[in-house]
């Protein structure tokens, strides 16, 4: 064991289980590579942004301060941090990979398991407070914030405690015939178990969002509101990009437990896949705004103030500023739309 831990600075090891796990590691930095890693940065920079925004909109907006937003939040916060992850992991990727020691390895690629595992748990928590607020007809109140804000924070401390499992020992440091082929220094049974573990959870939140959906439609009229339905329709089309952008990556690594070291040329392609996961990030704000029209407005307020302090910077620099209309709350896409007043729908939320 103690061995092992001394590996975790050697400047040779990463090198020596790329040579063993794939047939000619290419780690150039050509100019198609340069381009593609580019495109990626800019991608998660713009993944950074639009959390950004739906984490400030739900901060300084109470409205927004109600179970589901705050669970929303939370996801929110975990794809911010999937963007950073992202922009870590190019920057270290390509002719610098070679030259990492494990632990910076290991805290390359655990900090996106860890992003990862922390969203795959709050869509967890949006699904079991869906069952509470609808199948059993119960809201939360103010003396449940505590229990939410522990609910997350356990969210995150599993999400760590999994995600550095490798750095803390169950890696294939000293063992190369059980390493993975996607993950170099990562033992294939851990890639099994995380894999494992995520579809299970996934399960279970379709299996409960199908439960919800009879209570729904078999309940009386309060229960099976439209706005109710709204609000199932959007977290259940949360989960359904996130098992559609996620399901690729997971099959590859499945395949890379089963396949043999150098036996399946498709498990060199596997950051394609992975680049296409980090959609998920992207479309879950646009979601969010999309089918949240009070959230929509609040947004549009923070990127019409930012626009607006822009300008005034303008003109004190000598360029002129832009002069803008106020916001108005009945614009084409919200004329008509009442936000509902039973007490049913305390949460704060309107979804169109």
């Amino acid at each position: 064991m103690g061995s092992m831990y001394s590996e975790y600075l050697s400047s040779s090891k990463v090198r020596e289980h790329y040579n063993y796990t794939k047939e000619s590691p290419d780690m150039k930095d050509t100019p198609s590579r340069q381009v593609a890693s580019a495109l990626i940065i800019l991608l998660c920079c713009a993944i950074i942004v639009e959390n950004l925004l739906v984490l400030i909109a739900v901060a300084r907006n109470s409205k927004f301060h109600s179970a589901m937003y705050l669970f929303l939040g939370n996801l929110a916060a975990s794809d911010l941090l999937a963007g950073v992850a992202f922009i870590a992991n190019t920057l270290l990727s390509g002719s610098v990979t070679l030259g990492l020691t494990p632990v910076q390895w290991f805290a390359r690629e655990g900090s996106a398991f860890i992003t990862l595992s922390a969203s795959v748990f709050s869509l967890l928590a949006i699904a079991i407070e869906r069952h509470v607020a609808i199948a059993k007809v119960k809201l939360y109140g103010s003396d449940k914030s505590c229990r939410m804000l522990l609910l997350i924070a356990a969210s995150w401390l599993i999400s760590l405690v999994l995600g550095g499992l490798p750095i803390l020992g169950w890696n294939c440091l000293g063992h190369l015939e059980t390493c993975s082929t996607v993950l170099p220094l990562y033992a294939k049974p851990y890639v099994l178990c995380v894999v494992t573990i995520f579809s299970v959870i996934l399960s279970a939140i379709v299996a409960l969002y199908i439960r919800i959906y009879c209570v729904v439609r078999s309940s009386q009229a309060d229960v099976a509101a439209p706005q109710t339905l709204d609000l199932l329709k959007t977290v259940t089309i949360v989960l359904g990009v996130f098992i559609f952008c996620w399901l690729p990556a997971f099959s590859i690594l499945l395949l890379d437990y089963a396949c043999p070291v150098r036996t399946c040329p498709m498990l060199y392609q596997a950051h394609y896949f992975f680049a296409f996961a980090t959609l998920n990030s992207l479309l879950n704000p646009v979601i969010y705004t999309w089918r949240s029209r009070d959230l929509r407005r609040e947004v549009l307020r923070l990127l019409q103030f930012w626009r607006q302090a822009a300008g005034v910077q303008g003109r004190r620099d000598g360029t002129p500023g832009h002069r803008l209309l106020p916001l108005r709350s009945s614009s084409s896409l919200e004329k008509g739309m009442q936000m509902p007043t039973s007490p049913t729908f305390l949460e704060g939320n309107t979804m169109v």
